[in-house]
């Protein structure tokens, strides 16, 4: 097999041992390329820890269970509740009016002890569950669409008078509505940079009909009341969001949490939630600091990185580009550069806003942006961390099972993407049956999308049968039999075989390379040996080849005794002689000379192609072999027929 672009095998120097099998040694050159390359991955797997231990560092059990307590509090309503209060329960508008008043004040408003004893709050701030203190005051939002912007068949005008359509941006309503004198009643526009929000029915902007509430229990849930009697939820509207921050000093942790309930034009509510743990203000702790040392030293890391880059294009240029190793590198640097980048604005961004968010305590405290901002560097550096872990697959060439498996994925590259075409035109053919025929029944196959999620979950082997068979009684099982046949049993079997047999050609291939992880070992013993950490092994092949020198050259002076003494000398020397060359010869082979080690360390590397191509000659001689045989059997049964007649 050929190594790697950009990285070739040392050059192995092959001598016989004593017992004649083939001992591979590294040379200079070789020796040095590999204690480079070894030199190379001590440095990226600093790199590496360094990049980890900053990630882990920027996530914590704590984010998790934080998250867990305020869906509990929001989302899942009390024994003692309701059940129809709840937020996941609400169905309606006045579902909606139900929450708003009920669970959603009685968890943003601890006014009380457990033992009913009233609380005194320091600037009228509210404590959830007594750490969490409420950042300012909650929001509430809503978007609402025009009347009149869908189209009603004519039979149906003297039935139906308003038609308010789907949210779309061009059908948004921003005129004054209702009491016109507040402004929950006026439409407040965004700034361009505010990010949309992607609900389940749409993409909706960051505007809309906004309202706080004050910081007395008492005086939010008048004026939820006053608004429900005034009807400012209405039949335009479309979606309505509840927002609100908290701050856990115990824990370095800002919570924000939205709670989103949309009005479909269909009718009824779909209800989600979002809750996001994050930590803005970084550098509190020593542990922090000791973080900020590993972000600084990963910074100097892609600093050397890119130059380096930098230095190889220059010297390689468009062979630069031919290496899917080089192309990896260049995107682990640009995830590193763009989480950077993130990293430094959201820390600006936070800085300069803190003060500015907290000054009021009965003003809303935007959060959104920063969240979305730190989750979104989150994101990038999670990005980073993989592309990085695979990167070290090109350190580790020198593997013999690595170098077996990345020669298989290249090998068979061809065959997966013709397998790869014909799997997906019938999986997308599949999937598109089940979304047409069982798209209104089944949750599962609702939209194209998530038929193809649900297939997927079929190979796995989690799927739901009486589903598809009770919205189908026919096409249903059909569907599932001949899914599950042509695709687990029959598609999937196939790719397997293609990549069992790839494996057996490029493992019976690798049979004749030699192994580059005895000399990998071979450094590491001689690290150890310098360190002396370790004893030096002896040589047994240096001892054998010490004690074959002493018996050569004692055999050469029992000779020239001989010749002195003078007794039957011509006959000694006829029968000595002859065995001098022989022992010279040995002697020869035992001790290549430097032009022939360079001659046999030129010749004993074999890339695959020459390999292949000497498969393929052997084959044609076999078959040559094969006529002539044929043929000389033709001419024997002639001359025997001859010898006959």
């Amino acid at each position: 097999m050929e190594p790697p672009i950009g990285r070739q095998w040392p050059a192995v120097d092959q001598r016989l041992s004593g017992r004649g099998a083939v001992k591979p040694r590294v040379t200079c050159s070789g020796e040095l390329e590999l204690k480079t390359s070894l030199r190379e991955l001590i440095i990226y797997i600093v790199f590496l820890t360094d990049l980890c231990v900053m990630t882990f560092g920027m996530v914590s059990t704590d984010m998790y269970y934080l998250n867990k307590v305020m869906s509990h509090l929001f989302l899942e309503p009390t024994s003692s509740d309701d059940d129809r209060s709840g937020f996941r329960s609400i169905r309606s508008r006045s579902d909606f009016w139900r929450f708003a008043e009920g669970p959603l004040l009685d968890g943003l408003y601890w006014d009380k002890w457990y033992n009913n004893m009233t609380l005194t709050l320091q600037n009228n701030n509210s404590r959830i569950y007594y750490e969490n203190l409420l950042l300012g005051v909650a929001q509430i939002r809503q978007l609402r669409v025009r009347n009149n912007t869908c189209s009603i068949y004519p039979y149906f005008h003297t039935f139906l008078e308003d038609c308010y359509s789907e949210y779309r941006y061009r059908a948004e309503d921003r005129s004054d509505f209702g009491l016109r004198n507040e402004s929950e009643w006026k439409y407040t526009s965004a700034s361009l940079l505010s990010p949309w929000y992607w609900g389940s029915m749409g993409f909706y902007s960051s505007g809309g009909y906004k309202f706080t509430l004050p910081n007395s229990k008492q005086e939010s849930m008048e004026k939820l009341v006053f608004l429900r009697h005034n009807s400012w939820l209405t039949r335009g509207t479309r979606i309505v969001f509840i927002d609100f921050s908290t701050y856990n000093a115990n824990i370095n942790l800002f919570c924000i949490v939205r709670l989103v309930v949309e009005f479909p034009a269909m009718g009824s509510a779909l209800t989600s939630s979002h809750i996001y743990s994050v930590k803005l203000l970084r550098y509190v702790t020593y542990y922090d600091y000791f973080l900020a040392a590993c972000e600084v030293t990963f910074f100097l890391f892609i600093i050397t990185f890119i130059i380096q880059e930098a230095i190889k294009i220059v010297k390689m240029k468009n062979e630069y580009f031919r290496s899917a190793w080089n192309w990896l590198d260049l995107l682990v640097l640009v995830v590193s550069i763009l989480a950077i980048v993130f990293n430094i604005y959201r820390t600006i961004k936070v800085s300069l806003l803190m003060q500015e968010l907290l000054s009021d305590a009965r003003v809303y405290p935007d959060f959104c942006f920063l969240a979305y901002w730190q989750v979104l560097y989150n994101n990038m550096i999670a990005v980073d961390v993989f592309f990085a872990w695979l990167k070290l697959f090109k350190y580790v060439s020198f593997n013999k099972t690595m170098t077996q498996l990345s020669s298989t994925l290249s090998h068979c590259a061809k065959d997966i993407i013709g397998f790869t075409i014909m799997f997906f035109i019938v999986f997308f053919a599949y999937a598109q049956l089940g979304y047409l025929v069982f798209g209104s029944q089944v949750e599962e196959f609702s939209s194209f999308q998530n038929s193809i999620f649900m297939q997927f979950r079929i190979v796995l082997g989690d799927f739901n049968f009486e589903t598809i068979e009770a919205a189908d009684r026919i096409l249903g099982p059909i569907y599932f039999i001949t899914f599950v046949f042509f695709v687990s049993f029959v598609l999937l079997n196939v790719f397997l075989a293609i990549i069992n047999d790839t494996y057996s050609e490029v493992k019976a291939d690798f049979e004749v390379i030699p192994s580059q992880e005895l000399q990998i070992r071979d450094l590491f013993r001689k690290a150890l040996v310098k360190l002396k950490l370790k004893k030096p092994d002896v040589d047994t092949n240096q001892a054998d080849e010490s004690l074959e020198r002493k018996e050569f050259s004692a055999y050469k002076k029992m000779d020239i005794s001989n010749l002195s003494n003078g007794n039957n000398a011509n006959k000694k020397n006829h029968l000595k002689l002859p065995k001098l060359p022989e022992g010279e010869e040995k002697l020869h082979q035992k001790y290549p000379s430097t032009e022939d080690r360079d001659s046999v360390t030129a010749q004993s590397y074999v890339s695959t192609a020459e390999f292949q191509q000497l498969l393929r000659y052997t084959a044609e001689l076999a078959k040559e072999l094969n006529d002539t045989n044929a043929k000389l059997g033709r001419i024997m049964t002639s001359m025997q027929h001859m010898k006959d007649t």
